[in-house]
């Protein structure tokens, strides 16, 4: 949970901070990178991780993650530009690529089924707590102290996980037995980076049909299928293909993609509509995001009531119907509305995301035995920080474009200079896109099982 608190707080943490850091550091149009670059190397790194938990065990695994976490929260604490803090998200994220997954391993090792729907709660006490501390103090921070302290914040707590796990976590340790994908690690990571490279600059640094966005699509495309063979023929596979078409894991890890997609999506610019254009300070605009933030722990706090009696299909089902409703409401959020109306369809929302996910990361657990548990349960947190990094590229294309649209080539003002008339119609199209983009949840829920059986 301590280990846990360290992704938790920071993602919620740094969002409301953003116009603060745009302001000292520059750079209005890479302002999405701090969240994207971040998402990338958790996507990137959770396989391999989880693969490497099923060899030496889940506690040399989490205890490296913590290590590299804290080494690039230091080095964004002392970033001098932009770029460089760019750069230090990125080991961050290499960090949480290990830590997430780590913890619902852990959880799924050491507890029951049944026990999970308890233990589950005390883990959504993790996030419900950094729902509400992260956005606080990264408005507090921002407006009052220095944006540098959201990273700094990290050592202490990293500090404590590390003392914990060393002196209190017994790990299961088997012996390896084949060497690990490191062609399939690679070929995936180049893959993800070229594809969001070409969502997030494309129509921006080229025109969307040009030679460059057709060299980096073709490259992604090309790493990401060379990916798919190296996998069939791999002795030990980073991703092993049985994991796409699992009947338990695949429609858990597609609620997650999609969750992925909308959730971070949303983090970025539902703070960014509560100040630029609603005119609230980036506290208020926290708590605004504070109402996604606590709606997911409450739903993973009783989803487990709803999969024991009901089965993990109507957990789900609930979940999609609560993200749907919550989404048409956003999408009338207008420059009038009060500050309720953006916060209430984001708690809605988060609602609908913890229903949606958590039963199909317990349902991974549960679905496999410990030799492959790091893979059932890394390919879900996979899924989402891929579709977290698709989300943050997708809607930061459309909100870029839309705002360029209004401004001659190079023209572009900062963040804090854009007034409303321009920012607000085009963050009503990114909360449009959101809806449509989980309404497949629908069809996931639907082909979920009832029940679980390995």
């Amino acid at each position: 949970m301590v280990s846990l608190s360290l992704v938790a707080i920071d993602m919620t943490i740094l969002a409301t901070a953003v116009p603060s850091v745009v302001k000292d550091l520059g750079g209005f149009e890479q302002f999405p990178w701090l969240f994207s670059i971040y998402v990338l190397a958790t996507a990137v790194t959770t396989p391999l991780y989880a693969k490497v938990a099923d060899r030496l065990g889940r506690k040399p695994v989490m205890i490296a993650g913590i290590v590299a976490f804290l080494v690039g929260s230091l080095l964004c604490g002392l970033a001098w530009s932009l770029t460089a803090l760019i750069v230090f998200r990125a080991i961050q994220g290499i960090g949480a690529g290990a830590i997430q997954p780590m913890a619902m391993t852990i959880v799924s090792d050491i507890y029951t089924l049944e026990e999970r729907a308890v233990a589950t709660s005390y883990v959504a006490s993790v996030w419900a707590t950094a729902a509400i501390v992260g956005p606080t103090l990264g408005g507090l921070f921002a407006d009052y102290l220095d944006w540098r302290l959201i990273f700094l914040i990290n050592l202490p707590i990293g500090a404590v996980a590390l003392w914990l796990l060393r002196h209190f976590h017994e790990d299961r340790r088997p012996a390896a037995t084949t060497a690990i994908d490191w062609s399939g690690a690679g070929l995936l990571t180049v893959g993800g980076i070229a594809l969001l490279l070409g969502l997030l600059e494309g129509g921006h640094a080229w025109a969307w049909a040009s030679w460059p966005s057709y060299l980096i699509f073709a490259v992604g495309i090309a790493a990401l299928v060379a990916f798919g063979f190296v996998e069939r023929r791999a002795a030990d596979p980073v991703l092993p293909p049985w994991v796409l078409g699992h009947r338990v894991l695949a429609p858990a890890n597609a609620a997650s993609l999609i969750v992925g997609v909308v959730m971070l999506g949303l983090t970025t610019y539902v703070p960014l509509y509560a100040q630029s254009v609603l005119g609230h300070s980036a506290v208020v605009a926290g708590f605004a995001l504070a109402g996604m933030s606590i709606g997911w722990p409450i739903a993973a706090a009783t989803a487990g009531r709803i999969y024991l009696s009901k089965g993990f299909r109507a957990a789900v089902g609930l979940g999609a119907l609560l993200v749907i409703a919550g989404g048409l409401v956003l999408v009338t959020v207008r420059e009038t509305s009060s500050f309720w109306h953006l916060a209430i369809p984001c708690f809605v929302l988060g609602l609908g995301f913890g229903w949606s996910v958590n039963p199909g990361v317990v349902a991974a657990g549960s679905a496999v035995g410990w030799e492959v548990r790091g893979v059932a349960t890394g390919s879900n947190m996979f899924a989402r920080s891929v579709g977290s990094a698709l989300g943050v590229a997708l809607f930061g294309a459309v909100a870029n474009g839309l705002v360029r649209r209004e401004y001659a080539p190079g023209e572009v003002p900062p963040l804090e200079a854009l007034p409303a008339d321009v920012l607000a119609p085009a963050l009503h199209v990114v909360f449009l896109v959101g809806l449509v983009v989980s309404l497949p949840l629908l069809i996931v829920a639907w082909r979920t099982p009832v029940r679980i059986n390995r």
